[in-house]
């Protein structure tokens, strides 16, 4: 009879915690977070219901801070069921004897239970329903679980819910290392949080951690001599606020997917933090209304570690609402760098080839410089690095825009041309439509040597590099960082060893620089979000002394540029072929070209000859080809088919693949060509 009365009894327990579970659901909502690569909190969201309850792992906090928790709140936690009938025996017997609460008795189980399950009464019948609640979640939950879900869900004053929140808000730290004193601190907090606020009732909470402190079994805990100390640190008197970085990318990322807690990025918070340091003190420098962008990637990986949208996301004057880093602008003379890398790469220039910077008319197009002077003649080098606008549209003229716009497809880059236009030689001083992203994407491929890579959004699109034809060959590119990293930095600047442009766009709406070294690069843009003009704005100026800035507050170290590739050269004037010494172009009939350097002709074989090679004999002997004149490099044709790699050199031998006649075309850097018909057995 008993042991079935027993059993019944057991089964009605039983069947009344399925039937009445506890409300565990509550310990799965918490804010949602924004980290960096390594995991650091960027940026966080208060939950539903406005709390901040960040998760935190229980083997992630300070050891000694749950000691002494335990110590001062549940010293026989590890033993009990939930229910600790010695603590509420000396409750109940302080009540009697006090006739006021003295100790309420409850075990950190009680507490979880009366977190999840909020009641403003302290009524028996309260107590009675949080003792059967502490029952349910032992019988659920191991102890490591149970003292993770009071980590979490503790009260701590105002929207403070949980250690980690307490930790960052009033001390600016992450709770795996605490000073004794902080521990004290925030072992106190829970019990009154609202009326031991410390940034509202500093002695209250002054008093509380003392309490906490003289507690013998908290000082057996800590250690014989550590209460005096702690007792002399200050308590806090402020609430700090939670790391706020990266707003538009954070933005970007919790709408994107608004069911997932936590959110990775491949930020690094450190170089994120300086860089919108930089932007906010900039952008205040420069005047009202102005904004600072800048995006930081690693070239190698293409990873975006650092990207600031404008100046103050929550300062409306600025737009800072506008992410800058993703808005189609002009770009200024930023492009510039990838037209001379064509033209070094076809052969048709030098660093010490000159080119004239005068007036010019293309078809009506009459381009100007910056300053509205002209320089004669200059070497390519000169008229990149001070930007010359002549130079740059001759240049584009010679490579052919479309040519370069292919080019940028390569690096997964497509700037936007004005509607229904095509391109055009406007695309040298700005004429299209970029990101300073996509900008930053095409620096990437001159850090590389070439290489292209396609950058990540630094959150959901993953950074690869891109297979196929590079942007650049190693050798070009090498001549244009060769050049770029000669440029003298900015005013008051320190000279950080990096090659960099910089660009300024049509009526003054957009400062540009862009820098990189053999890594990292890194992207400004300046200007308005409403695409106003700011007189007085330049590239030089206004972005540039801040991309230094830049790359001293970021804390990388800087990287040595890619080595010369084979063949390539910095050829003084002297050891230029005539063919090199001075730039001119034929397509637009604008210069005659030099006659130092007239039209190729094919010398041999000669027009109508007929060279006998053994092509009926099976020992084929090869055709030498040879030519005077024209421009390296060349690039021969056989019957309308193109033999191997266009070559330098003016002698060339061709194995035929049978016998009878044959038209054999040669084809100059500039595009000039010659052309024989000869006849072969």
């Amino acid at each position: 009879m008993q042991v079935a009365f027993a059993a019944g009894i057991t089964w009605g327990i039983e069947a009344a915690d399925r039937a009445f579970p506890p409300p565990l659901e509550k310990a799965s909502v918490y804010s949602r977070e924004v980290v960096d690569a390594n995991g650091r909190l960027l940026r966080a969201f208060t939950t539903p219901d406005g709390k901040w309850r960040l998760k935190v792992d229980g083997a992630l906090v300070d050891p000694q801070y749950k000691r002494m928790l335990i110590a001062y709140e549940d010293r026989r936690f590890a033993e009990h069921r939930g229910i600790d009938l010695l603590a509420l025996g000396r409750a109940a017997y302080q009540f009697t004897t006090n006739l006021r609460i003295l100790s309420g008795g409850s075990t950190l189980s009680m507490q979880v239970a009366r977190l999840l399950e909020p009641r403003q009464d302290r009524s028996i019948g309260s107590k009675l329903l949080q003792m059967a609640r502490a029952a349910q979640i032992e019988r659920r939950l191991s102890k490591d679980e149970i003292l993770d879900l009071y980590l979490n869900l503790a009260p701590y004053g105002g929207n403070l819910e949980g250690v980690r929140a307490a930790s960052l808000a009033y001390f600016g730290k992450e709770p795996t290392k605490l000073t004794v004193a902080q521990s004290a601190l925030l072992v106190a907090l829970p019990q009154l949080p609202e009326r031991r606020r410390p940034d509202r009732y500093h002695k209250a909470a002054t008093e509380a951690r003392a309490r906490v402190l003289n507690r013998m079994a908290v000082s057996a805990v800590i250690g014989e001599g550590e209460v005096e100390r702690a007792g002399l640190v200050a308590v806090p008197n402020k609430r700090l606020a939670l790391p706020s970085y990266a707003a538009h990318l954070a933005q970007m990322a919790v709408s994107r997917d608004k069911q997932k807690q936590i959110h990775p990025t491949t930020l690094r918070r450190d170089v994120q933090a300086a860089l919108e340091a930089v932007a906010s003190q900039s952008a205040r420098k420069l005047g009202p209304k102005i904004s600072v962008a800048i995006v930081m990637a690693d070239a190698s990986t293409g990873e975006i570690i650092g990207a600031t949208g404008s100046a103050d996301y929550f300062d409306s004057s600025r737009a800072g609402f506008i992410d800058m880093t993703r808005s189609l602008r002009s770009p200024g003379s930023t492009l510039k760098p990838f037209i001379y890398g064509l033209g070094f790469e076809e052969g048709m220039i030098a660093q010490q080839t000159i080119i004239e910077d005068r007036p010019a008319d293309f078809y009506g197009y009459r381009p100007r410089n910056f300053d509205m002077s002209y320089q004669g003649d200059v070497t390519i080098r000169q008229a990149l690095q001070m930007s010359l606008n002549v130079p740059a549209v001759k240049l584009l003229e010679s490579v052919g825009p479309s040519r370069l716009m292919v080019r940028f497809r390569r690096a997964a880059v497509k700037p936007v041309l004005p509607a229904n236009e095509t391109p055009g030689l406007a695309i040298a001083l700005g004429g299209v439509g970029i990101t300073l992203k996509d900008l930053v994407q095409l620096y990437a491929a001159l850090a590389n040597g070439g290489a292209p890579v396609k950058l990540g959004d630094g959150v959901h699109e993953q950074p690869e590099a891109i297979a196929g034809e590079p942007l650049l060959t190693p050798a070009a590119a090498w001549q244009v960082n060769d050049i770029l990293s000669g440029m003298r930095p900015p005013q008051g600047a320190v000279d950080r060893n990096i090659a960099y442009k910089t660009g300024t766009s049509y009526g003054y709406r957009d400062a540009w620089s862009v820098g990189y070294d053999g890594r990292h690069v890194i992207g400004v843009w300046v200007g308005r979000a409403d695409n106003a003009a700011v007189p007085g704005i330049s590239g030089y100026q206004s972005a540039a002394p801040i991309l230094f800035e830049a790359f001293v507050k970021s804390g990388v170290a800087i990287e040595s540029m890619p080595a010369a590739p084979p063949g390539a050269l910095r050829l003084t004037e002297a050891e230029l072929p005539a063919s090199l010494k001075r730039f001119a172009m034929t397509r637009t009939g604008l210069i005659s070209f030099s006659a130092r350097e007239p039209a190729p002709q094919i010398v041999y074989p000669p027009e109508g000859a007929e060279v006998e090679l053994g092509l009926n004999s099976g020992e084929t002997l090869p055709l030498a080809l040879k030519l005077q004149g024209g421009r390296p490099p060349f690039r021969w044709l056989a019957n309308g088919k193109a033999m191997p790699d266009a070559i330098r050199k003016r002698n060339f031998q061709w194995i035929p693949d049978g016998a009878g006649y044959s038209t054999l075309t040669v084809i100059d850097a500039i595009g000039r060509a010659a052309t024989v018909k000869v006849y072969l057995k």
